[in-house]
């Protein structure tokens, strides 16, 4: 597998397929085979003629491990990102980010606006704005002895998860510590690439997508039926959304 080092962190990569790229960024505790290849994202947008390009965020999957929050800054992490644009030789790239993903993408818009053609931020609505990323008490049952000694619903969910996806717990408690960064209404007002917000009805982690719509000029809403924060990752609705999007931005 493919990598580069950014300040002394080892990124990993996949890139495949040929014609336009567009940079894909995984969510929490994922990775990138499990966020964008197991659900059939990689070889649908291979297939609309892309070159897809995929990161392991730093703390995750192949790429390096930290364990100072500091380090999982969501602007950090969205400099990764374009490094790894600089490492590839591309002056710009569509960039669609999955729930921490998206936040990190919408970092890297604001920061680098010339970077990016298009955004998808899937997974992310008003929370964006209105909340900080996920509670405190994900870490907290991160680092707890075991699963069965996690009682709060939620943490249950994202240690299950973490624990399906190898990764190493302590890495993920300070990632979710150190990436939990808002921006202002007016910030977000700023984002002047294409955006397109895809969030599913039931989630109840991602905030609503048409307000965050209503603050990004231009910016277009999508509510995926019936899907919840972790299964409208691979949705067919997601996923024919987003080619229809891509296939008329500009």
């Amino acid at each position: 597998m493919p990598h580069f080092t950014h300040d002394d962190v080892e990124i990993a990569f996949l890139d495949e397929g040929d014609g336009e790229p567009i940079v894909l960024v995984h969510g929490f505790a994922s990775n990138k085979a499990v966020n964008w290849v197991y659900p059939g994202w990689v070889t649908t947008l291979v297939r609309a003629g892309r070159r897809v390009i995929a990161l392991d965020n730093r703390g995750h999957g192949e790429s390096t491990k930290l364990y100072d929050p500091a380090a999982y800054h969501s602007a950090i992490m969205a400099e990764d990102v374009r490094a790894l644009l600089d490492h590839l030789g591309l002056e710009r790239a569509d960039v669609m980010g999955y729930s921490m993903g998206a936040r990190n993408t919408a970092f890297l818009v604001l920061a680098h606006a010339d970077r990016v053609r298009a955004a998808v931020l899937g997974g992310l609505g008003m929370a964006l704005v209105e909340g900080g990323g996920l509670p405190d008490r994900i870490a907290a049952a991160l680092e707890a002895p075991s699963l069965a000694d996690v009682s709060d619903p939620r943490g249950r969910t994202f240690r299950a998860f973490a624990e399906q996806t190898h990764s190493d717990l302590r890495a993920l408690a300070a990632c979710i510590r150190g990436s939990r960064q808002s921006l202002s209404a007016a910030e977000v007002g700023r984002i002047g690439v294409p955006v397109l917000i895809a969030v599913g009805s039931t989630d109840d982690i991602a905030g609503e997508p048409d307000g965050l719509a209503d603050l990004i000029p231009g910016a277009e809403a999508l509510v995926i039926p019936g899907r919840d924060h972790m299964l409208a990752v691979g949705d067919r609705v997601f996923k024919a959304g987003v080619t229809e999007f891509l296939s008329r931005r500009p």
